[in-house]
């Protein structure tokens, strides 16, 4: 059987693909470029190249052509003897994950590009281009951890054995068809394992740091928005300071908000027509429940009755209690067992129960 490994340069794809190998599958690697010459981004490459910080091009996902980790990348792919190649996905890239990214934070919404663009990009546009090359192969594979098992005719998404590392929050909107066509060889081993395994086969990627945002930079260098000044209010409309732009801030966020109080403040409301940013103090910013569409299930083809099992709303923080009623309209209510801190809409929430993930969908309102 062959398998395309989608490669990044990390540790983790490396070791699939080793892994892939060893178990006997004829593996192929490909690298998935997003940075183009478009004028997004040569204007994004410019104000990057001009800032007195430079951002480091190993630790984002968007960040300057990798020609180095390309160049390593093939070079491990030499090493483990398999056929490697790089396949532009710039335009659709930007059409897709940069293009959302910018329409949900002017909407006042908190996206997640990882998870647009896994379902999109990553498990959908990119084997199909390579696919366009004239390259053949049975499955895709990639370095996520997280597992993929077959019950009762459906493919279920399961977490990765480590919680620390567990990627499945990210992976929800894969559909049953994507599920069914990749592998994923990772989610029954820890980071460490793999660094070791790593280390054993004399890989150069074995202690390489981890890529962990979408954007390491200010995301203002993709929204290219203007200062506009706007009021700080609390939850009774009083004016407590001015920011320069809602989209310079995120809900649930603490920190940097600039204003002074006597106690520490959240932002629970964002207002584009109002260019308003609302805090408020602790007890008066939790949420007991929200509203999810664009609902995609996994171990369950629908859900027709409330059910109790957990729900993430971040992908930093463990599932909580909840029961998740489906609506009329399609959409999911979920009520929480116990308040939680600020919910973001435009983020996801994905059920689970226990380790599997019946599904999820994007938080559209919250109460």
């Amino acid at each position: 059987m062959k398998v395309l490994v989608g490669m990044s340069g990390g540790v983790d794809s490396t070791v699939a693909a080793l892994l892939l190998k060893e178990q006997g599958y004829e593996v192929i690697g490909a690298t998935m470029s997003q940075w183009g010459s478009s004028d997004f981004f040569n204007a994004l490459n410019k104000k990057i190249t001009n800032q007195d910080t430079k951002i480091s091009t190993h630790s984002a996902c968007l960040c300057p052509n990798k020609e180095e980790d390309i160049n390593q990348t093939k070079k491990i792919a030499e090493k483990l003897g398999i056929e490697f190649h790089v396949i532009d996905c710039s335009k659709e890239y930007e059409e897709i994950v940069i293009n959302y990214f910018k329409k949900e934070y002017m909407e006042g919404r908190t996206p997640n590009p990882c998870v647009c663009c896994n379902r999109y990009i990553k498990f959908g546009i990119f084997p199909e281009l390579v696919r366009k090359t004239g390259i053949e192969f049975d499955k895709f594979a990639t370095g996520h951890y997280a597992q993929i098992i077959k019950e009762n005719n459906r493919y279920i998404l399961k977490r990765g054995i480590n919680p620390k590392k567990d990627q499945s929050y990210f992976l929800y909107g894969l559909t049953q068809e994507q599920l069914s066509k990749t592998i994923m060889p990772l989610g029954t081993y820890t980071k460490e394992q793999i660094r070791e395994i790593a280390r054993e086969h004399g890989l150069i990627v074995a202690d390489k740091p981890d890529s962990q945002d979408f954007y390491n930079g200010d995301y203002n260098d993709i929204l290219n928005e203007k200062p506009k000044k706007g009021n700080i209010v609390d939850i009774n409309g009083n004016i407590l300071g001015t920011h320069q732009g809602f989209w310079n801030y995120t809900i649930g966020q603490r920190k940097g908000i600039g204003v002074a109080a006597s106690a520490p403040l959240y932002v629970i409301e964002l207002r584009k027509d109002t260019n308003e940013v609302v805090v408020a103090f602790k007890e008066d910013s939790l949420n007991k429940g929200l509203i999810a569409s664009e609902i995609n299930f996994s171990a369950i083809e629908n859900l027709t009755t409330p059910i109790s099992c957990q729900v993430k709303i971040r992908s930093s923080q463990e599932p909580k209690p909840a029961t998740i009623k489906p609506l009329q309209n399609g959409k999911i209510e979920v009520i929480f067992d116990d308040m939680q801190p600020p919910i973001a809409t435009g983020q996801s929430a994905v059920f689970y129960d226990g380790e599997t993930v019946l599904g999820g969908g994007i938080i559209e309102s919250v109460f």
